[in-house]
């Protein structure tokens, strides 16, 4: 559902909180930033709320819905744990903690590498495979319907490509 931009009002904490700072001559940049960081924390806790919704059936969390979708992803549905922790972009220990409730929900198996017995694979079992379609279905209901227009949706993006591209994320 697309909104017409609006103006920041008294009913909104973070242009509430950004008078606070000009009022105490943090104006300028220094407000601007505040504003930004704030609403953009404000933003990742509201989407957070609505995937994990929309997840919550599938007793799923994001972190392991993104886990099975990548591996569901993967031309064979397996990867070495520190791959999937690199494309995820997070810690080693993340990953392994997302594999471990999978595991034990019978939607991944671990698995020695086929040529290198120094790793092991994480792999996506059949039923992993049907939950993760099931639950993509669900969740692409919010990516659908973000409440921003198309347009607004892409220049977010965009604008949060340049910033972690300037701070070194690829």
């Amino acid at each position: 559902m697309a909104r017409v931009d609006q103006t920041p009002d008294d009913h909104d904490p973070i242009a509430l909180a950004r008078r606070n700072w000009e009022d105490a001559g943090w104006g300028g940049a220094v407000a601007d930033g505040m504003e930004a960081v704030t609403s953009v924390m404000r933003a990742h806790q509201i989407m957070l709320a609505r995937v994990e919704q929309e997840l919550k059936p599938f007793g799923l969390s994001f972190s392991r819905f993104e886990l099975l979708r990548l591996l569901a992803f993967t031309r064979h549905g397996a990867l070495p744990i520190s791959k999937a922790s690199d494309r995820l972009q997070v810690h080693v220990s993340s990953a392994t903690h997302a594999v471990g409730r999978l595991v034990d929900a019978g939607l991944v198996r671990r698995e020695p590498h086929p040529t290198d017995g120094r790793t092991t694979l994480v792999a996506i079992t059949e039923e992993g495979r049907e939950l993760v379609e099931k639950a993509t279905v669900a969740i692409n209901v919010v990516f659908a319907d973000l409440g921003l227009a198309r347009d607004e949706s892409r220049a977010l993006v965009s604008a949060i490509r340049s910033l972690r591209r300037d701070h070194g994320d690829f």
